[in-house]
């Protein structure tokens, strides 16, 4: 059974490398690696005319949930998980907001893939290492005991308290390229994690992602353990 292929990648761009989000630009790094599964983070439709919710969904399947952690008259801000796979149940938006800090989100939803159900969590976390260690340990609670994967912007680059630590006793497997800043990346800030029973055959990034976001994205293929007996009698396969 080949590999389910996921991409994790934080869109908005800022030090003037897309200050107006070439949206065409990013689809196309999409469409070049064509993955099953995407978590897209710092999608911004406030101030434009056009809506990149509904164009990004639109380049990678017919599977897609969004997560707006800020609402205005003026357009959105949030993130957005993309399947070409579709849900196997209803997607679940769990507030993973720390005190008076920035709205936070995470995304966790099954899939029903060619392997099975797979449960996927994406999300995008806070920038201070108290806000971050609360919501790495909420993380955990989303990850089932097996056939799971977590994907996103972890902003995570300190040892003390580290979500590394924290998703390491649910998800042992893990990426790990230096993805910022997408000029001279010294830091893993995004990565794409997975529990035991699944296991990361090839990861890799594209420097091409650069010119469209100050994050470059983490692009991996990931082999997943066939359902057991009681997931095969639960799974329906797609036509």
């Amino acid at each position: 059974m080949a590999p389910v292929r996921f991409m994790t990648w934080n869109v908005h761009g800022t030090f003037n490398l897309n200050p107006k989000f070439d949206l065409e630009g990013v689809c196309s790094i999409l469409r070049k690696w064509a993955p099953d599964v995407v978590a897209l983070q710092e999608v911004d439709s406030r101030s434009r005319s056009d809506d990149p919710f509904a164009k990004l969904a639109s380049v990678v399947g017919d599977h897609r949930v969004h997560a707006k952690s800020i609402v205005t008259a003026d357009g959105d801000y949030g993130q957005m998980l993309l399947s070409r796979f579709p849900f196997s149940g209803v997607p679940e938006i769990v507030d993973v907001s720390y005190r008076e800090r920035e709205p936070r989100r995470a995304i966790a939803t099954g899939l029903l893939t060619p392997v099975g159900d797979v449960r996927v969590v994406a999300t995008h976390l806070g920038l201070s290492i108290h806000e971050r260690y609360a919501q790495a340990q909420t993380l955990v609670s989303l990850v089932k005991p097996g056939r799971t994967v977590v994907l996103g912007d972890f902003n995570d680059w300190f040892w003390v308290k580290s979500v590394r630590r924290v998703l390491a006793q649910a998800c042992p497997n893990r990426t790990r390229l230096r993805t910022f800043p997408s000029r001279l990346p010294l830091m893993r800030l995004d990565r794409i994690y997975a529990t035991s029973d699944s296991r990361i055959e090839k990861v890799w990034t594209d420097v091409e992602a650069r010119a469209f976001s100050d994050h470059l994205p983490v692009i991996a293929d990931v082999e997943i353990q066939g359902p057991s007996r009681t997931q095969e009698n639960l799974y329906c396969p797609i036509a």
